[in-house]
Order: structure tokens, then C-alpha cells, then sequence
């Protein structure tokens, strides 16, 4: 099934100007989406949907302001990444949990017992943080200067987490034998 992430722009308009029927056709429209994504940068599906549940609530206060430059999906992915991201801080100052997989203790799986380990389950036992950064540069396509943006930081700290995390990967599948 494919979904569609184009929408009429007279439903566009009719939600910017307040229209409650419109405004739910969007939410049926992008739910799924917006579910996936945060799905993917937060792997909980609890965090998932407080994720889409925050973002159509700001979709609502601002739609409004939607200038209707590019596509209403990037700007509905913009926001929903950034709650995503924001849920991930949030979740660190909580756990007050280290920023990077080596500094948190992951190693990968214990000598002597058997795994297959796939890049699904690799791409789990990343950090929030790493698996974010992996999520939006290599999957959503954002630049390092919009991850930086968005999760407060440094251009160079979101290239240290990518490169860190593709090696962390590359170990994890490596020590398996996925890929060989």
C-alpha cells in the first residue's frame, strides 16, 4: 500500500482558515507518517504517539503561518521531528544518559553466545541521540546544519554522531557476519 503525502490545496486553505473537517483530514492524512517517524528516531511506541499527538496540536496552532512553500509534508515532518527530538532531551536530562553508545556501555552481544544480529536490531542498540542523527541524515535526508539547528548543538557534533554511529554499526554487523 502506498500512502500518499500530497494533499488538494483547497484542503490546505480550508484548515487555514479554521475548518475543524479539514483540519481532521489532514490529521487522518499524515497520522501514519508522522507515527513512523517518531516510531523510528524514538523506538517507543508510547513516545510515538505523544510524538504525533504533539505535533497535530501544533499543526492546528500553526497552521495558519503555513506559508505554503515546498510541500505541507516537509513542514508536518519538520515539526514532528523536532518534537521527536525534543521528547529525546527530555528523556536524557531524565536518565541523565550518556550522549554517545561507547560512554553508555554498549558493547554488542556477549562473547560465546550466539547472535544474528540484523540492521534493524544494530540500528536499536544505538543511543537516542546516534539513532536520531542516523534517522534524519540517512533516511529523511536533513543536512547536518538542520540536525545541528534542531537539536541544539554543533554541525560537528551531528557528524561525530553519524560517523560514530555508522562505525558502531558497521562493528555490530561486521561482528555477526551480516554483509560478508
Amino acid at each position: 500500500m502506498t500512502i500518499s503525502l500530497t494533499v488538494p490545496d483547497i484542503l490546505v486553505a480550508r484548515a487555514r482558515s479554521g475548518d475543524l473537517d479539514a483540519l481532521e483530514a489532514l490529521y487522518r492524512a499524515f497520522e501514519t507518517p508522522v507515527y513512523n517517524l517518531a516510531l523510528r528516531i524514538l523506538r517507543s511506541p508510547e513516545d510515538a504517539e505523544d510524538v504525533l499527538q504533539e505535533t497535530f496540536l501544533e499543526v492546528v496552532k500553526s497552521i495558519a503561518q503555513y506559508r505554503g512553500e515546498g510541500h505541507l509534508w516537509g513542514w508536518i515532518r519538520q515539526i514532528a521531528a523536532s518534537k521527536a527530538l525534543m521528547r529525546i532531551r527530555r528523556n536524557q536530562v531524565r536518565a541523565a544518559e550518556p550522549l554517545d553508545e561507547e560512554a553508555a556501555g554498549g558493547h554488542g552481544p556477549v562473547s560465546g553466545v550466539p547472535a544474528r544480529i540484523d540492521l534493524e536490531r544494530a540500528f536499536e542498540q544505538l543511543s537516542e541521540t546516534s539513532r536520531a542523527v542516523v534517522w534524519l541524515h540517512d533516511v529523511e535526508g536533513y543536512t547536518h546544519e538542520e540536525i545541528a539547528e534542531q537539536m541544539g548543538k554543533t554541525v560537528s557534533f551531528s557528524k561525530s554522531q553519524l560517523a560514530r554511529a555508522h562505525a558502531r554499526l558497521r562493528q555490530m554487523l561486521d561482528a555477526e557476519g551480516v554483509g560478508r
